[in-house]
């Protein structure tokens, strides 16, 4: 993921050896959203997020998912 990010980033910035200034803007802010992505949501955020929620981060609440334990699936027998 963080290497396609590194292509992504790379291949945008190209755009800001290109002669229009419009071009340029638009590299240089794609390159640097896809970067900012990169390191701080998915390497940072994410992580973090899926630490606090523990078990929960990986069950569908209400009708649509687990009752919250491996094995049963919510719903009556």
């Amino acid at each position: 993921m963080t290497g396609a990010a590194v292509i992504m980033g790379g291949v945008f910035s190209v755009f800001t050896t290109l002669s229009s200034i419009e071009y340029k803007m638009l590299g240089t802010g794609m390159a640097v959203a896809i970067l900012i992505d990169a390191t701080v949501v998915r390497g940072v955020l994410l992580p973090a997020s899926l630490a606090l929620l523990g078990d929960r981060a990986w069950t569908m609440p209400g009708r649509w998912g687990l009752s919250g334990r491996a094995g049963e699936s919510g719903r009556p027998s």
